[in-house]
């Protein structure tokens, strides 16, 4: 089958024939029908993040099931499923308890199976996959339990978004910061996940959404996305601007949706005495900021992490994909192409000038 892989850091992705093992016990085979180009493959691709190459990048996606191996239940062939880029082995502290994205059930490396082995190989070498996935390719072997069934109704590359980008942006402002209804919240970085938090926000009910970013046509999608305010941060001040739309107070909640060390000290800057600054957007592992401990305990802020949205994908996938179909959650205005799998590498170029809200290889 046909895959992108990353051999080296700072070089294209090739698109090359590899050979694909069949799913073992626990695993299940999935035809990949579209997958979305995402900023964390861009960490990987660039060298903010470190990881073994050669390897198939890819975690945003969904497909069907084409095979399944002994001991799967939670999918049958022919099932629609959206990827869930984490592990939930049922069992561990986090699953047991609720919080299913920072299972530590597994002591394998989360680029090859939970038996330690690999499914892919090329030339005699063997081959990982990002976060044991790597949807950049025709199909994917995979363990099972990172599957989740979707409705046969939700179209493909929306549904693909749902693996990533949404849940991301919507869960931090829904599942992790629980935004009230009439809150004021601000949003740092207006690409995939940052358009995601504003329309979290809005489906929270906040009545101030203020939406932060360099590019105007990242702002002209915020406000279609709910955002009632926009600013520019080559303008000025954003804490200062944030604090004038809020009666001098700051924002209740916001949100970095870009992941770096000025973004971080401008959320906690940016909030009231009392507020809650989430980082949301991955930051290069070499990143830090450098905090106020005075200023955080004097005005009781609070900073916090959230990873994937704080979500449960088991529940949270389906409800997403419903409040899709019910015209409620904005997934078409957020594809602004589609490439082939042989495109990729312009997809990527695309996303790191800022030029998408999101793009999705889509697979025939």
């Amino acid at each position: 089958m046909k895959a992108a892989v990353l051999y080296k850091a700072n070089t294209p992705l090739e698109v090359v024939d590899v050979e694909q093992q069949g799913p073992q016990a626990g695993e299940a085979r999935v035809r990949v029908m579209a997958t979305g180009v995402c900023h964390s493959d861009w960490h990987i691709i660039n060298g903010d993040w470190t990881l073994p190459l050669p390897m198939v990048l890819g975690h945003e996606a969904a497909g069907v099931v084409e095979e399944v191996g002994p001991g799967v239940s939670n999918v049958r062939r022919g099932d629609h499923i959206i990827f869930s880029f984490r592990p939930h082995c049922g069992r561990c502290f986090y699953c047991s308890s609720g919080r299913s994205i920072l299972c530590d059930g597994y002591a394998s490396a989360r680029f090859v199976m939970l038996d330690g082995t690999h499914r892919l190989r090329r030339n005699g070498q063997d081959i990982n996959q990002m976060a044991r996935l790597g949807t950049f390719a025709e199909s994917v072997v995979c363990p099972a339990e990172m599957l989740v069934p979707i409705s046969r109704d939700m179209p493909w590359p929306q549904a693909a978004l749902i693996g990533c980008a949404v849940p991301t942006g919507v869960g931090a402002a829904t599942r992790c910061a629980q935004v009230e209804a009439g809150a004021s919240v601000l949003v740092i970085g207006c690409g995939g996940v940052g358009l995601n938090v504003v329309q979290g926000a809005r489906l929270a009910g906040a009545r101030t959404i203020i939406a932060c970013d360099l590019l105007e046509n990242k702002l002209a999608f915020a406000r279609e996305f709910g955002a009632t305010d926009t600013w520019n941060a080559k303008e000025g001040d954003v804490a200062e601007r944030v604090r004038k739309l809020t009666g001098g107070r700051g924002a209740d909640y916001a949100f970095d949706a870009i992941g770096s060390e000025a973004t971080t000290l401008q959320i906690l800057d940016a909030i009231r005495p009392g507020g809650l600054a989430v980082i949301v957007g991955m930051a290069p592992m070499t990143a830090r900021a450098p905090i106020t401990p005075y200023t955080m305990a004097l005005q009781e802020k609070t900073l916090r992490g959230t990873l994937y949205g704080s979500v449960r994908p088991t529940v949270d996938f389906p409800q997403l994909v419903q409040l899709y179909l019910d015209g409620r959650l904005k997934l078409d205005q957020l594809i602004s192409r589609t490439y082939t799998l042989a495109e990729i590498n312009t997809g990527f170029e695309l996303l790191r000038t800022g030029q998408v809200a999101r793009g999705v290889v889509v697979f025939n």
